[in-house]
């Protein structure tokens, strides 16, 4: 897919524009930002959209996040306790001190 960024109020306005215009090239909105089809359609529209509004607009390729391939599995394990835990108030820092979950400092430094 292809994901639009709008900054400027302007592109913010045309990105509104060209997804209510072309829905089908639309696969979700999110305010300033919309993921497009990744067909020549939705290239059209986020270069349209680059040439109109210049830095305004950020457009980035996506790809399927693939959480068994992209993340060990120590991560997997811990986000799901971490999910199961007792109380909801609990952060994530606090969870993990003192048990082999993976300190959120480590995760936060170290790339997929």
């Amino acid at each position: 897919m292809v994901l639009v960024v709008a900054y400027s109020a302007g592109a913010r306005t045309t990105l509104r524009n060209a997804c209510r215009t072309h829905e089908d090239a639309v696969r979700d909105r999110f305010g300033r930002a919309a993921l497009l089809a990744e067909t020549e359609l939705g290239a059209f529209l986020a270069c349209r959209l680059r040439e109109k509004h210049g830095a305004d607009v950020q457009v980035e390729r996506t790809t399927t996040f693939n959480e068994f391939a992209a993340v060990r599995p120590a991560i997997r394990e811990a986000a799901t306790a971490y999910e199961g835990r007792d109380r909801a108030s609990t952060p994530y820092a606090k969870f993990a001190a003192g048990t082999d979950h993976p300190d959120p400092d480590a995760m936060a430094g170290t790339d997929l």
